[in-house]
């Protein structure tokens, strides 16, 4: 079986084909560490975590680089509003960041590194830029000349013109083009500064990523992700830059997710729905958000509200019940036995061809929800079907991990199964008022009790 993604560069869907198989290099565009992560980011985490998961699931060996921008004109200016210095709100937000991910139970990337750590790189590729005609220096700072490369606006599929449209000078720059995007930034007394050969300044945003990619990924990369609102500027310069610095392309494949929108409108603190991952997480588990992610697929904008968030809820509850009645019967510490069944392992394929075509998470989870129907089937007589149970639970278990699905299940008291064992006694006896009293006592503490043709399944409500 082959994967199949959609290239924002060639605009449509290629077979993966990465340049050393087994080994994936893939590169993501970070945090800029001014501000508190929101869903926005824990979306983009999530997805490309998903990614790196799938792909290692069908054998490659996958090298994660995601960036962390800590120096930054947003940082510079949040920490005036602030009245902090620049490094301690950038330690503030990385620290943040790296506790939303721990929430999430998103992995490390295998290398997160900050651009103030790689600034002698860049000052060298800028050298290489400005000696071979693609970059020029003014009194504000060292420019990319992007009419010197000719394939400048191949990612967003622009011309030249139609993005001049849209691009205003800022006051302070002195750029022969308005489109020509600065790779080294002078700086002001009261603003961070490093030494280069044209004076004090700082890295342009797009540079700090083109070197940090190449250093630690090479040349050309297999993947280059992020979202949707950074293929122009900010992928397309640092195609330009990259490419103009090697002479070989900068990325084969291309994967760019959809926005976020609260209620229909752009998320923004002016307008009020600015939210933030721990908002989410004060009132639902973080698998709600996980599956909320799931349900469109990844190059689709989707739309946030928190009566969405109570359905989602009800999906996680369903997928949690499961396991719970499960545990009921001592069906979880079971592992896979060599028994197998026609039925699940049609169901693992078609998840594996979801996950083939495009990342296609929304079908995919609809195919764990189909396998959950088969289990919860044959626990209806549970003791003629142990085998195939075990062996789908199994396959469940196996699969969810792909997307960092949790089935920790909170242990039931003993006290509550004391009772359970009683009540069973009671209906042996055909003392049905008092087993139906211990029922109705157990519901009220959140223990719902099925009675099957071969015994008593419990779960919590």
């Amino acid at each position: 079986m082959a994967i199949y993604i959609y290239n924002s560069l060639t605009k449509r869907k290629e077979e993966f084909k990465p340049l050393n198989p087994p080994q994936v290099n893939m590169y993501t565009c970070g945090i800029t560490a001014y501000d508190e992560c929101h869903i926005g980011h824990a979306r983009s985490l999530y997805i490309f975590e998903v990614i790196r998961n799938y792909l290692k699931f069908r054998g490659f060996q996958v090298k994660l680089v995601r960036n962390i921008t800590d120096i930054d004109d947003k940082i510079i200016e949040r920490s005036r509003q602030l009245k902090i210095n620049w490094q301690e709100l950038v330690e503030k937000y990385i620290a943040d960041y790296q506790e939303n991910l721990k929430l999430l139970d998103i992995k490390n990337a295998d290398l997160e590194p900050r651009a103030t750590e790689h600034i002698p790189s860049m000052i060298k590729n800028i050298e290489k830029l400005i000696k071979k005609d693609y970059a020029y220096i003014t009194s504000s700072g060292v420019y990319f000349n992007v009419r010197k490369f000719k394939e400048y606006g191949k990612l967003s599929g622009q011309k030249i013109q139609q993005m001049l449209e849209g691009v205003r000078i800022e006051p302070q720059e002195d750029k022969r083009e308005s489109l020509d995007f600065a790779l080294w930034k002078f700086s002001s007394p009261d603003e961070p500064a490093w030494e280069s050969p044209w004076g004090k300044g700082r890295p342009g945003w797009h540079i700090e990523c083109s070197t940090m990619a190449m250093e630690y990924l090479g040349e050309t990369l297999d993947i280059h992700g992020g979202g949707r609102d950074l293929i122009f500027p900010h992928h397309e310069n640092e195609i330009a830059q990259s490419e103009a610095i090697t002479g070989k392309p900068f990325a084969q494949y291309w994967i760019h997710h959809g926005l976020l929108t609260i209620n229909g409108q752009k998320m923004a603190k002016s307008l009020g729905n600015f939210v933030n991952i721990k908002d989410i997480l004060k009132d639902y588990h973080p698998d709600v958000l996980k599956f909320f992610f799931l349900s469109s697929h990844y190059s689709h904008p989707i739309d946030f509200s928190w009566e969405k968030l109570k359905e989602f809820h009800k999906a996680r509850s369903h997928f949690i019940n499961l396991w719970e009645r499960l545990n009921s019967i001592g069906i979880l510490e079971k592992e896979h036995s060599l028994f197998e069944d026609s039925r699940i392992d049609k169901i693992k394929e078609e998840f594996l061809n979801a996950m083939d075509d495009d990342f296609n998470t929304a079908r995919a989870t609809a195919v764990l929800f189909k396998l959950i129907n088969i289990i919860e089937n044959d626990l209806i007589h549970y003791k003629d079907n142990i085998q195939r149970i075990i062996y789908g639970k199994s396959i469940l278990q196996e699969l969810s991990r792909i997307f960092i699905i949790s089935l920790e299940i909170q242990p039931i008291e003993d006290s509550i199964l004391e009772k359970i064992k009683l009540r069973n006694i009671f209906r042996k006896n055909k003392a049905f008022s008092q087993a139906d009293q211990i029922r109705k006592e157990l519901a009220e503490r959140g223990i719902i009790l099925e009675d099957t043709p071969q015994g008593t399944i419990y779960r919590r409500k």
